[in-house]
């Protein structure tokens, strides 16, 4: 059963490529495969969340933490009567515009990019689906349906003020009406978000051993989950006292959306996608007073898990990694792979072009490989601190 405010696929805007229909997929099915099947999807495994993706293979990685989003969001979508499946693919593509290393990465980039107009990594992942993916006959990028990439351009909510070059340049061929909000299935992707990495940080905290059960338990809302896991069962291990408070704490952050949700929905009586787009605020979030609780775990994880001593170190050597790969490729764009030297020879010694396609090529790259092709080409060989993570 779907909605009457739910995105409907027999009703899609199409994609900026005309393709005909599936015999047996709807038009966001086909979107989600397309999206799983593409390599940078695979990139994802190998990318940070939080830790590294060589320190631990326990710790969230990209792909994981991507995984766990879209089983949110499904859950999610299918409890407000919305489309799961184009819910699932705004959820899978969320973060495909991540660069190694995760925000530290990003920050690097933006740095970097500044005289060159920028680097967000939401409208990279526009950039990703629409240009840089080239496997199809037809078209660059996966020419996914109008709804995707309007989610995963605005998932965050409309795009005001100066839009990212690489979100603008799209836009400026396929109107996807950034000053909207997005439809509720986008909504619910963003939500479920933060949903996951609010949970799955407190996870990978505790085995790092950042912090202690103790400390968690007196946060909010986790006191109340870790003293219900004691009266219910008293004496418990410590490892299963810990994932049953952490279970009981996700489920709350679940509940909790769905019910504002509902209570928004009610109030607001839409009708069609288009009243969730024009309603002028998002329909899909936390209450208020969640809110609240969640942001004092934020400010909790931030110094005692982002900002962690061991940090510091690892966020100082790859910055250092992305500068300087950034600064070799921009002087030396032959080090580039054989399938980037067309584009550079497109690009005619115009420094700006040029440093766009170097800033496609270290974004696209793994933790690993970014690793590997520094030591490779400019510190011979030297390791990076080991023991230590990025933060998210």
């Amino acid at each position: 059963m779907r909605a009457p405010y739910a995105c409907d696929p027999a009703r899609s805007r199409g994609r900026l490529h005309p393709e005909p229909e599936s015999s047996f997929r709807t038009a966001f099915q086909r979107d989600r495969d397309r999206i799983i099947h593409s390599s940078a999807f695979r990139r994802l495994k190998h990318k940070t969340q939080v830790f590294i993706e060589h320190e631990g293979d326990y710790y969230r990685t990209r792909l994981t933490h991507t995984l766990e989003v879209a089983q949110v969001a499904r859950t999610i979508a299918r409890v407000l009567e919305l489309d799961q499946d184009l819910t699932e693919a705004v959820a899978l593509a969320h973060d495909l515009g991540h660069p190694p290393f995760g925000h530290t990465g990003e920050e690097a980039l933006q740095r970097l990019m500044a005289p060159y107009g920028g680097f967000d990594h939401n409208a990279q992942a526009i950039r990703i689906v629409t240009h840089l993916e080239r496997h199809y006959a037809a078209f660059d990028g996966l020419n996914l349906t109008w709804e995707t990439l309007e989610g995963i351009a605005k998932h965050n909510g409309p795009v005001t003020g100066e839009i990212p070059w690489a979100l603008a340049e799209y836009n400026a061929v396929h109107d996807l009406e950034l000053h909207t909000h997005a439809s509720a299935e986008a909504q619910v992707a963003a939500i479920s978000d933060d949903i996951a990495y609010n949970s799955h940080d407190l996870h990978d905290g505790l085995r790092a051993e950042l912090f202690s059960t103790d400390e968690l338990a007196e946060l909010p809302i986790l006191c109340d989950c870790f003293a219900e896991v004691d009266r219910l069962w008293p004496g418990l291990n410590y490892y299963r006292r810990r994932h049953e408070a952490l279970r009981r704490f996700f489920g709350i952050l679940v509940e909790d959306v769905i019910g504002e949700a509902r209570r928004a929905l009610a109030e607001l009586a839409p009708v069609s996608v288009e009243d969730i787009r024009h309603a002028g605020r998002p329909i899909v979030g936390f209450s208020p007073a969640l809110a609240a609780d969640i942001s004092v775990i934020r400010e909790f994880l931030f110094h005692r898990m982002y900002r962690a001593p061991g940090v510091v170190e690892m966020r100082a050597h790859v910055t250092r990694v992305v500068e300087e790969l950034f600064a070799l490729y921009l002087a030396h764009p032959e080090h580039l792979p054989k399938q980037w030297r067309k584009d550079v020879a497109a690009a005619g010694g115009d420094e700006l072009r040029l440093a766009r396609i170097v800033c496609d090529y270290i974004a696209g790259m793994t933790d690993r490989f970014a690793l590997q092709e520094h030591a490779r080409l400019v510190s011979g060989g030297v390791s990076p601190p080991a023991g230590v993570f990025s933060p998210r």
